[in-house]
């Protein structure tokens, strides 16, 4: 489904420097697989995820999804493709209502699906769908509705860049029952970015990323007990 080939992306700094965020990266994710990126801190797993969305452009390398290549695609044109992407921090759309997002994002079963997809993530429906995306939601809120925009667009990759940021430990918690039904139940590949242990105990893969660099992948049960048991430095200080 996803491949990434020897990527890289750099950035110029103030002082006229380059710092190198991926170097030369290749990954392949498998079609209906649930991935997660984990690492330190400034490892690069946030820019990565923007990189296979299209927010963010590849210095170089190569992107291809479903067998073509997509390296200089928009989001726009990789969201039309399949690739949906949940922020970390979501965007708020003033003047948009949260019906209006929904309808835009389930087209045609909107009507039938609405109150559902408000209900995967445990807000009801008769409160929110006249809501406007703005200041008067929390960043809870926002989480919550942006998560279920994806889960109404169905789309064969669904990314989540840190989904449980911002949220409370009951919305954690349901939130971790909604990523393993939208797996099972939608048959579609997903990728989180994240650290918490909760989450990286529900993937099929792991993939640990240190200084842009992939330090392991592989099955949950292959790679999740040495992270659990501390010894994690030997991913992120292998050279």
């Amino acid at each position: 489904m996803l491949e990434l080939q020897n990527i890289s992306f750099s950035v110029t700094e103030e002082n006229g420097t380059t710092k190198d965020i991926i170097k030369d990266l290749s990954l392949k994710i498998d079609d209906k697989k649930f991935v997660v990126i984990t690492g330190p801190n400034g490892s690069g797993k946030s820019t990565l995820a923007k990189l296979i969305a299209g927010i963010e452009q590849v210095t170089s390398g190569k992107i291809f999804y479903n067998g073509e290549d997509i390296t200089n695609k928009s989001i726009t044109e990789r969201a039309k493709l399949g690739i949906s992407f949940a922020f970390q921090q979501p965007v708020r759309f003033k003047g948009i209502k949260v019906k209006d997002l929904l309808k835009l994002a389930a087209g045609e079963n909107f009507r039938k699906g609405a109150c559902d997809y408000l209900g995967e993530v445990g807000l009801c429906a008769r409160d929110y769908l006249n809501r406007d995306i703005d200041g008067s939601l929390s960043g809870g809120e926002l989480k919550r509705i942006e998560i279920a925009t994806i889960i109404a667009r169905n789309t064969p990759l669904s990314i989540f860049d840190e989904p449980e940021a911002g949220i409370d430990l009951w919305s954690f918690k349901n939130l971790i029952k909604v990523f393993e039904k939208l797996h099972k139940q939608q048959e579609n590949s997903i990728m989180i970015i994240s650290h918490q242990e909760r989450i990286l105990n529900i993937a099929d893969e792991i993939v640990v990323i240190a200084a842009g660099k992939i330090k392991a992948t592989g099955k949950k049960e292959d790679i999740l007990p040495e992270l659990l048991e501390g010894t994690s430095c030997r991913f992120y200080n292998e050279d």
